[in-house]
C-alpha cells in the first residue's frame, strides 16, 4: 500500500540551529500516528511542517506522490492545546466560518441557498462534536471541553483527508479528557481520517494511536548542542485489541504481541 503522505530525508534548521534532521517517515492512509519525544525535539515543527506553515530546509514531503507545498491546504486540518476560536462568533458561526472562508475565498460571506446549506452542515458537524444544543453559545459561555469539541467541528467542517493535533487535550482535566478521547476515536473513524497527534501524555500516545513515533536526538555535542537536530529514534506499530466507535476507549499494543518491539529508522 502505496504511504498517504511521505517524509524524505527531511531537516528543519533556523540558521545554525539544527531542530530536525534526516527525518524519513511514511504515513498510511486511515492511521492514527502518535508522535512522543522530550521538549524541543521537533514535535511542533514536524506538524507545522505537514500543515504547510513552514517549509523543509532540506528532503522533501510528498502528500499522494506529489510534492507538498508550503501553505496551508483543505486536505490538512488542525487543533491547538489552547482552543483556535474566535471569540466574538457563536459556535454555529466558528463553524460555518470555515465554509465561507472555503467557498468564498473574498468576501468570507455566504447568502441565500448557499448560506442555509453551510449553516445545514455546520449543524450537523457540531451536532456530531456534541455541541447541537449548544449552537449560539460564545465561547466564554462553554467550559473548555466545549471549547475544544468546538475546534475539531471547525477543523473537520472543511472534510480535511489529514487532521493534525497539538498537544489537544494537554489543557483539560482528567475526567474530560477521557471524554474527548471517546470523541476523537469516533469521529477518526466516522470521517475515515488520518490522525497525527503530538502529545507528551505517554498513556494517551499508547492509547489513541495506531502507531507511535518517538523524536529524540541521536548525537549530541555538549560544546554545540544546537548543531544537532533530532530524529525518528523509534517507531513502534499497534495493534488495537478492543475499541469501538461508539466510544469505549482503545486497547493498544505491539504488533506481534512483543511489549518490548522497537522498530529503529532513520540513520545511525
Amino acid at each position: 500500500m502505496s504511504a498517504l503522505l511521505s517524509l524524505r530525508d527531511v531537516w528543519i534548521e533556523y540558521g545554525e540551529k539544527i531542530v530536525l534532521e534526516r527525518v524519513t517517515i511514511d504515513i498510511e492512509e486511515g492511521s492514527f500516528v502518535s508522535i512522543i519525544g522530550p521538549s524541543g525535539a521537533g514535535k511542533s515543527s514536524l506538524l507545522r511542517l505537514i500543515l504547510g506553515q513552514e517549509a523543509a530546509t532540506r528532503g522533501s514531503i510528498l502528500l499522494d506522490g506529489m510534492p507538498l507545498t508550503p501553505e496551508c491546504g483543505p486536505d490538512r486540518g488542525v487543533v491547538f492545546q489552547r482552543y483556535s476560536v474566535f471569540p466574538h462568533l457563536s459556535a454555529l458561526r466558528n463553524t460555518v466560518f470555515g465554509l465561507e472562508c472555503a467557498q468564498s475565498p473574498l468576501l468570507a460571506r455566504l447568502f441565500g441557498r448557499a448560506r442555509s446549506a453551510a449553516v445545514e452542515e455546520a449543524t450537523e458537524m457540531l451536532d456530531a462534536v456534541g455541541l447541537g444544543d449548544s449552537l449560539h453559545l460564545y465561547p466564554a459561555q462553554l467550559s473548555g471541553g466545549m471549547q475544544q469539541r468546538l475546534a475539531i467541528a471547525q477543523a473537520l467542517i472543511k472534510r480535511p483527508r489529514i487532521l493534525l493535533l497539538d498537544e489537544p487535550f494537554g489543557a483539560l482535566d482528567p475526567g474530560i479528557r477521557s471524554d474527548m478521547h471517546r470523541l476523537i476515536t469516533r469521529l477518526w473513524r466516522d470521517y475515515s481520517l488520518t490522525i497525527i497527534m503530538v502529545t507528551h501524555d505517554i498513556h494517551e500516545a499508547f492509547n489513541l494511536g495506531t502507531r507511535v513515533l518517538a523524536l529524540d536526538k541521536r548525537r549530541h555535542d555538549p560544546h554545540a548542542p544546537h548543531r544537532f537536530g533530532a530524529t525518528a529514534v523509534y517507531d513502534l506499530a499497534l495493534r488495537k485489541r478492543a475499541s469501538d466507535a461508539a466510544g469505549e476507549e482503545a486497547i493498544a499494543a505491539p504488533e506481534n504481541g512483543d511489549r518490548h518491539h522497537e522498530e529503529k529508522i532513520g540513520h545511525g
